[in-house]
């Protein structure tokens, strides 16, 4: 009797899956990662357009074979996603499975654009708004920090800017625990032109990668360029670790000198030389935008 307890105890809960075609109805693709396809869709059961993002099962799978060797099960996008409540970090609504195996989320769907797209055409939307647009980044990262997170992939295209001209940070593939199992050295995982030095040469790693890969891009964001020249592989990253980045203040002259000085120390090659913290970095940044508020 006692053994059939003891199985019965380590029984996986059921999980109820959910027919995502009877469920929703698809209006439109929107977007596409390395790991995932999304939909804007109408949700039939409150009749709300939301976005609708299904994960790959093999490549999710890969991903999360990465980790199978860790004590604690690392938790998936969903679980991390659902977690999250911050203006400036896109809102989660529902995760799940679906009946054909794969997970999903059901988020608020965002009218508006990709900051890789406003980095691009540098119109006026980017240059008088993009210091705000910095701020409001850092503080969805300094939220997500708190909640003891390591995001991974800080880079523009997970980032959309709303019609109302507020930031979003929208992807959560990548997050791993910023616990000692999750920063020892070995995983290397992300977007190749924003990775950390130490990321890149496998060594420890903890949330000062999501300060450096913040400050890249920063960087880009007054530039249209990375900090680095070369390719975006990641063997042409490599070739360029030791290098020093270009210095901000001479390719935009117009800077604030306090926010060249920011950005370039979040660009540190050495994690203890970049800001220790998200909330350290934010303090001159915000300084930098009340003054230009003030003005």
């Amino acid at each position: 009797m006692l053994q059939f307890l003891k199985a019965l105890l380590k029984r996986k809960p059921k999980v109820n899956k959910v027919d995502i075609g009877s469920r929703f109805q698809l209006i439109s693709r929107v977007g596409q990662g390395s790991m995932s396809k999304v939909w804007r869709a109408t949700d039939r059961r409150t009749e709300k357009t939301v976005a609708l993002k299904v994960l790959d099962i093999e490549k999710t799978e890969r991903l999360e074979s990465r980790f199978s060797q860790m004590k604690s099960k690392k938790p998936t996008e969903g679980e991390v996603a659902i977690t999250l409540q911050h203006p400036h970090i896109v809102k989660t609504f529902e995760h799940g499975i679906t009946t054909n195996n794969e997970q999903f989320l059901v988020m608020e769907f965002i009218e508006g654009m990709s900051l890789s797209y406003l980095i691009d055409v540098q119109n006026d939307v980017m240059k008088k708004n993009r210091l705000k647009f910095i701020v409001e980044l850092g503080e969805a990262i300094e939220h997500f920090h708190r909640q003891n997170w390591i995001h991974r992939d800080i880079c523009p295209r997970n980032i959309i800017v709303d019609q109302s001209l507020n930031t979003k940070l929208i992807d959560f593939g990548l997050v791993v625990p910023n616990t000692a199992e999750y920063q020892a050295p070995g995983n290397r995982t992300g977007t190749a032109t924003y990775m950390a030095p130490e990321l890149i040469k496998r060594q420890k790693t903890d949330q000062r990668i999501d300060i450096f890969a913040y400050a890249v891009t920063c960087f880009e964001m007054y530039t249209k360029e990375l900090p680095w020249p070369g390719g975006e592989t990641l063997e042409a990253v490599v070739q360029h670790i030791n290098l020093p980045p270009k210095e901000l203040q001479k390719l935009v002259p117009s800077i604030d000198p306090l926010v060249a000085e920011t950005i370039m120390k979040g660009l540190a090659a050495r994690p203890n030389e970049r800001w220790s913290t998200m909330g350290q970095m934010l303090k001159p940044l915000r300084e930098a935008l009340h003054n230009s508020q003030s003005q």
